[in-house]
């Protein structure tokens, strides 16, 4: 009720009185990790920054001050971070003293993560077999297949970035996540051109098809997240952005009141899924509302 009555004031604020809050932090706390991805641009194999729990504790601390109450845990690959026997969930504990509703971590899944104790947990998944494997290595699907066969964790989702490579696994990876008890749902994002991965930019033609299909399968009563009006705008792409709506804190201390893709001027190319949904939001789309209620507080 409390998270309920929260979410219902800042949106009241950010709606009506036109103030830009934040809603949920993302924060790098590592760009050391275990694979070497094609599409990333944040890992670093050779001096990986590990920031300290001090730290950390700041920027949540910050974060919730401007008004975040969700925060996501995010790398690298975030569960790598470690200090002094302090561990990720460690992190998590912190958040929740602190006074965040909910704690998410994004991982890689390529090792277990049983342990975890996050409220929910972001898997990578860029396809099913091959596909997977092409993007982030050989050997990488096996890996996070039997790791989430291992997880029972309440509230574990899988996030498909779409590109040029994992376009033609689209309906595979939808059978896979509905035949699939240990995940709850998908959510689909679309892979935006930073620097040194435009190759893996799908065209329009593309990316409305993907759409479509998404759509369609939605219709059908698959564990997708994404709302169906969310979903159309991402077809144009032509939607104001409110980015805001998340701060980002880099790994290298740096603090963004809104996503890193403005910082590098590729809005006009955006593939994340929560700009359109937030669009939505803002617009009083039913199903877009429901959708972002079940996400936030179940």
């Amino acid at each position: 009720m409390k998270q309920f009555f929260y979410l219902a004031f800042w949106f009241f604020k950010v709606k009506f009185l036109r103030k830009e809050i934040p809603l949920q932090s993302v924060i790098f706390i590592t760009d050391k990790c275990n694979l070497s991805c094609r599409h990333c641009a944040v890992y670093n194999l050779e001096n990986p920054i590990m920031k300290s729990y001090s730290q950390i504790k700041q920027e949540l601390e910050y974060s919730y001050k401007k008004g975040a109450r969700f925060v996501d845990f995010e790398g690298g690959e975030p569960t790598l971070w470690q200090e002094d026997g302090k561990d990720i969930n460690s992190l998590v504990s912190l958040a929740k003293e602190i006074g965040f509703f909910s704690t998410t971590i994004t991982t890689n899944a390529q090792n277990p993560f049983e342990q975890l104790q996050a409220d929910s947990l972001w898997i990578s998944l860029d396809g099913v077999g091959k596909y997977h494997n092409q993007i982030r290595g050989e050997g990488t699907f096996e890996k996070l297949d039997k790791n989430i066969s291992l997880s029972l964790h309440k509230a574990l989702s899988v996030n498909m970035v779409i590109n040029s490579l994992n376009y033609p696994s689209i309906e595979e990876t939808l059978e896979y996540v509905k035949q699939n008890p240990h995940i709850k749902k998908i959510s689909f994002n679309f892979h935006t051109p930073f620097s040194g991965t435009e190759y893996l930019q799908i065209d329009k033609e593309k990316r409305i098809n993907a759409i479509n299909t998404i759509i369609k399968y939605k219709k059908q009563g698959y564990p997708i997240m994404n709302s169906i009006s969310g979903l159309k705008l991402m077809k144009e792409n032509n939607f104001k952005k409110r980015c805001w709506i998340a701060n980002f804190i880099l790994v290298d201390g740096t603090r963004l009141k809104e996503c890193t893709g403005k910082t590098y001027g590729v809005c006009d190319n955006c593939g994340f899924g929560m700009a359109s949904e937030m669009h939505s939001v803002f617009n009083l789309r039913i199903d877009t509302i429901i959708a972002g209620l079940k996400l936030r507080i179940g």
